[in-house]
């Protein structure tokens, strides 16, 4: 039957095939693209649609997954829906995306995210500490080249300011007793 056009909606809302629900679910979330609200009372019908289809609970479980998947919300809906699944599974005492499987998601997400930030702070503050006693042996070692050589050259600044601090600390050590300039930086 190609060329025909899709059933009305209203048909595919009382088709008890599955895939009527999934086509729904697509136009909807093609209707509702810009309006989040509107997704919102349409996603929320079609999840009522799956407690009162009387499908098993792995059907119900993977047909949510497609449209949660299909008609994404942004947060703060998303919470109001799961606060309405929360008291639609307490009327018909059925469990079958439970709340706790859905905080047992969010709380390894924010888990992941927790680790990833403790992780990233512990390696920025090991850059600020190596960063910082480079700036602190740059910073000592000039004043003492300074202090034995006299002013320093626009060269001679910028190479400490580029220095790694093996290089600072091995000019540092030949700064103690070199008795020139060029004696510090000698390869």
């Amino acid at each position: 039957m190609l060329g025909t056009s899709p059933p009305p909606k209203a048909q595919l809302y009382s088709n008890p095939n599955p895939f009527a629900l999934v086509t729904l679910a697509h136009l909807l979330t093609q209707a509702t693209r810009q309006d989040m609200n509107a997704r919102f009372t349409a996603k929320w019908k079609l999840v009522q649609l799956l407690y009162q289809r009387g499908w098993d609970k792995q059907q119900v479980i993977d047909l949510f997954s497609v449209l949660d998947w299909m008609m994404r919300l942004p947060e703060q809906l998303k919470r109001s829906l799961w606060h309405n699944i929360e008291v639609l599974e307490e009327q018909e005492k059925m469990r079958y995306v439970t709340s706790v499987e859905q905080i047992g998601i969010e709380k390894g997400l924010l888990q992941g995210m927790q680790q990833g930030m403790v992780q990233g702070m512990q390696q920025g503050m090991q850059r600020g500490l190596m960063q910082g006693r480079a700036e602190g042996e740059a910073y000592a070692l000039r004043r003492l080249l300074q202090k034995r050589f006299g002013p320093l050259s626009e060269d001679v600044l910028a190479r400490l300011q580029a220095a790694s601090i093996d290089e600072l600390e091995l000019w540092l050590d030949r700064a103690l007793d070199a008795d020139s300039l060029a004696g510090v930086f000698a390869q």
